[in-house]
């Protein structure tokens, strides 16, 4: 009787620590669920502490963010998150985003801060931290020398403009031109390239990028400089992440005092824009009210 208790007593310990160990495992489960779907960020500590910070950049985009044949990032973007690496004491690492991915990347922890060109809109200020702008710009379409688009209205029924998923071009002509047919790619090397081939009648992007286009590709004309209205263009950073934020709006003002954006412009815009578009696209210490927006 007593070895059958004792048996008894074995299997029922046993079995409670079965179902301890299932449960465990489902409450941990359960925990993983409900952490994958908050938004994750670093702090300003935690990545000092880390000695690495992670930005997103385009890696096709010259002249603001390009890879060069040594495979090393270049351009107005890396230029700035080079200063922000050196000047918060840490290594870079530069991660390659498409326009469409910039808000993901940021929500899911894959980098700290988005420095891809990212034009500042109310809507994508709902999802994400935008710090004190560095750029001015409003949208462009070019088109081929064989047929210049000077007007929207121009647009027939059967024509369409290039698009990139995820830019302002993108939302701006759904918005306010429905009928416009538009062909969208998710990266600008797939819409340059389909651009040059002959596709689409025109391509909208930003006016910086499609003014760029053309001075580096002979047959092709902005023939709308400025579509809607004029924005700006900021660092981004996850919603909520505050230290970091306020870390990078500190920074821009304190760069603004030694005239660095006009430094960076003249390292790695002027070439392409030359001296007359400076001052209408530089923006110091993240007074816009300062800047001349004129294109």
């Amino acid at each position: 009787m007593k070895k059958f208790l004792k048996i008894t007593e074995s299997a029922l310990l046993l079995l409670i620590l079965a179902i301890a160990s299932l449960t465990g495992c489902k409450a941990k489960h359960t925990e993983a669920n409900k952490t994958s779907q908050k938004v994750i960020y670093r702090t300003v500590n935690e990545i000092k502490e880390s000695g690495t910070i992670n930005i997103g950049v385009f890696s096709d985009k010259s002249p603001f963010g390009y890879v060069d044949e040594n495979g090393e990032y270049q351009g107005y973007d890396i230029y700035y998150g080079n200063r922000i690496g050196k000047d918060l004491g840490v290594k870079i690492n530069y991660v390659s985003t498409e326009a469409a991915n910039r808000i993901e990347y940021l929500q899911t922890g894959k980098v700290d801060i988005i420095l891809a060109n990212f034009t500042v809109t109310e809507e994508r200020s709902r999802e994400v931290d935008f710090a004190l702008p560095y750029m001015n710009v409003a949208l462009g379409v070019v088109s081929h020398n064989r047929r210049i688009i000077t007007s929207l209205d121009q647009i027939k029924a059967e024509d369409e403009i290039i698009v990139i998923s995820g830019t302002t071009a993108e939302t701006y002509l759904e918005k306010n031109y429905p009928n416009i047919k538009l062909q969208k790619y998710d990266a600008y090397a797939g819409a340059k390239t389909a651009f040059e081939n002959g596709n689409g009648v025109a391509w909208a992007n930003d006016n910086t990028e499609v003014i760029a286009f053309a001075i580096e590709n002979p047959g092709y004309t902005v023939g709308i400089p400025s579509l809607g209205n004029a924005d700006t263009i900021a660092a981004a950073v996850t919603k909520g992440n505050e230290t970091l934020l306020n870390w990078l709006n500190d920074e821009i003002i304190t760069l603004g005092k030694e005239n660095f954006f006009h430094k960076d412009y003249e390292e790695t815009l002027l070439d392409t824009y030359g001296r007359d578009y400076e001052d209408n696209l530089v923006v110091e210490g993240g007074a816009v009210e300062n800047s001349v927006k004129k294109f």
